[in-house]
């Protein structure tokens, strides 16, 4: 018999104008001991955000000086990329999780430092997001794979999945502990990877190559460490034979450099 001829689908690119936009600290509360939920007031006529793992730019106060340095100025800014998690224009709401990482090491960067500290009251001034990147949702199973830093990106699809549809999540976190709830109308199956040597030590990639997947309409979404996602990618292509044209995969960080965000092709 055949193999089933699965129709290539693509995102809906839609574009947006942007300005900068200064926002006010107006709530914040833990959702877990390393994820921190920052609600914001101010200005946000105009703004969209349609795709589900869409990025606006944050710039926080430089580590030596305090000052907020924005693009166009002497100074160079300490911007770095964060998915709204949700927002009311009419209201003039945002609402972002941080995941809360290195701050007891003292090895955590400044946009991890700022987030730790934020109270109402606190500034912050954002950009973007400059486009989005609509996928359909109408796959037979979405896949959606991550760490802490991707949680907001894969809460946001589960939330916008109908009911019907299917969807498997990987999600790489310290400990039980870390696990969040998500709302969706969608039969999703949530799976935890704990990295905590004293839950297990387990490694997301290995929890991917573990995965015995049959079926063939997939749209397949990673997110996490660049070296990671690059041999998650791997994975999925040369092994499970998902089609690359349905996967999106990104580091959201790279290990020793501060501040990148890199597509995995």
């Amino acid at each position: 018999m055949p193999d089933t001829i699965i129709p290539a689908r693509e995102p809906r690119r839609v574009r947006y104008d942007t300005r900068r936009r200064d926002l006010t600290v107006t709530a914040t509360s833990l959702l877990s001991p390393h994820m921190k939920r920052i609600a914001l007031s101010g200005d946000m006529e105009g703004f969209q955000s349609l795709g589900f793992d869409d990025h606006i730019k944050l710039f926080f106060p430089d580590p030596e000086t305090g000052e907020v340095a924005l693009p166009g100025g002497e100074a160079k800014p300490v911007g770095r990329d964060y998915t709204p998690r949700f927002f009311d224009v009419a209201a003039g709401t945002l609402v972002l999780d941080f995941a809360l990482h290195g701050i007891e090491e003292g090895t955590a960067g400044p946009a991890t430092r700022w987030a730790h500290g934020a109270g109402p009251g606190d500034r912050l001034v954002l950009g973007g997001p400059r486009g989005s990147s609509v996928w359909p949702l109408d796959f037979a199973l979405h896949l959606l794979i991550g760490d802490d830093t991707a949680l907001p990106a894969i809460a946001r699809r589960l939330a916008e999945l109908p009911a019907g549809a299917r969807a498997i999540v990987l999600a790489a976190v310290d400990s039980p502990d870390d696990r969040l709830s998500f709302n969706t109308r969608a039969d999703a199956s949530i799976h935890w990877v704990f990295r905590d040597p004293a839950h297990g030590g387990h490694d997301l990639a290995a929890a991917v190559a573990g995965l015995c997947l049959t079926e063939r309409d997939v749209f397949a979404w990673v997110a996490t460490e660049a070296a990671q996602a690059r041999l998650i990618r791997e994975e999925l292509v040369g092994r499970q034979g998902l089609d690359p044209r349905h996967m999106k995969a990104a580091g959201y960080w790279h290990k020793g450099e501060a501040g990148a965000h890199s597509k995995i092709e």
